[in-house]
């Protein structure tokens, strides 16, 4: 073998190997994650709070430009980006699992220099997803609703619930909804842990995160149950639930996605 193939096989990225699992190793992966935010509270904190700022600003802001009724569609796309935003948390749980120290700058920085590794790049796809959503939301307003449109949060309720062309909007947009979440689900859930874990390329990290999914496709489906049911119930007090769920599922995510994918040592 000559030198340029060595070092061809060198470059590759590490083997991903993908376990099978079952619906204990989400209880366990569950479990792992309220034990690290325990260890780690006001690392937690900071990271959820982040993220509960962001949506409280939202929400003012519609309130401002008298669009309060647009906090539905956002607050069921804001999740979205949960997966991206929880990469520090991710690293509080490689660092509490191989025995690293907690230090905040340390932390931080490694947060700060995923803008220069792939974990970036994928920031983008979510974003381009999110903003898929939001314009299907505005299409099909236009669609069923058209100029019945309301302009306030009040309004809104009792168009949809009971209107023709209310109901067919919650419908199918429910529907579009379901499938966005479902394919972000499959990008994200096990690439980004993988990407901040490992030097690997952002499709590598994507078609692993989709077999990974369709490998275990039941333990799967219920952990995204799980993380849209408890988001939701931490969007219903004004995004505050975020301070302790975001954090939870972050770190749990980590521990799930060491329990799915075995790699190459390095």
């Amino acid at each position: 073998m000559t030198t340029e193939q060595n070092a061809a096989l060198a470059m590759r990225p590490p083997a991903v190997k993908i376990n099978t699992i079952s619906f204990s190793d989400v209880k366990a992966a569950l479990a792992d994650g309220w034990r690290d935010f325990r260890r780690a509270p006001l690392i937690g904190l900071f990271f959820g709070g982040i993220y509960a700022a962001g949506g409280i600003a939202i929400l003012l802001l519609l309130n401002i430009w008298h669009q309060p009724w647009w906090i539905i569609p956002i607050a069921v796309g804001f999740p979205l980006i949960g997966p991206f935003v929880a990469v520090g948390l991710y690293e509080v749980s490689r660092r509490l699992m191989v025995g690293e120290a907690l230090e905040w700058g340390a932390i931080l920085t490694v947060v700060l220099e995923q803008r220069k590794r792939q974990v970036s790049w994928m920031a983008f796809v979510v974003l381009f997803i999110f903003w898929m959503w939001l314009y299907e939301v505005r299409m099909l307003l236009a669609i069923f609703l058209g100029f019945k449109t309301p302009s306030t949060l009040e309004g809104f309720f009792k168009v949809v619930t009971t209107t023709s062309e209310g109901i067919g909007f919650l419908i199918v947009g429910s529907g579009v909804g379901a499938g966005l979440a479902f394919v972000l689900f499959c990008t994200t859930v096990i690439a980004i842990p993988l990407l901040l874990d490992r030097e690997i390329d952002l499709i590598t990290a994507i078609i692993s995160s989709f077999k990974a999914v369709f490998q275990n496709l039941a333990p799967m489906i219920g952990w995204g149950v799980i993380v849209a049911a408890l988001t939701i119930a931490a969007l219903v007090p004004v995004f505050l639930g975020l301070l302790v769920v975001l954090p939870v599922l972050g770190h749990a995510t980590w521990h799930l996605y060491r329990r799915v994918i075995v790699l190459a040592p390095q």
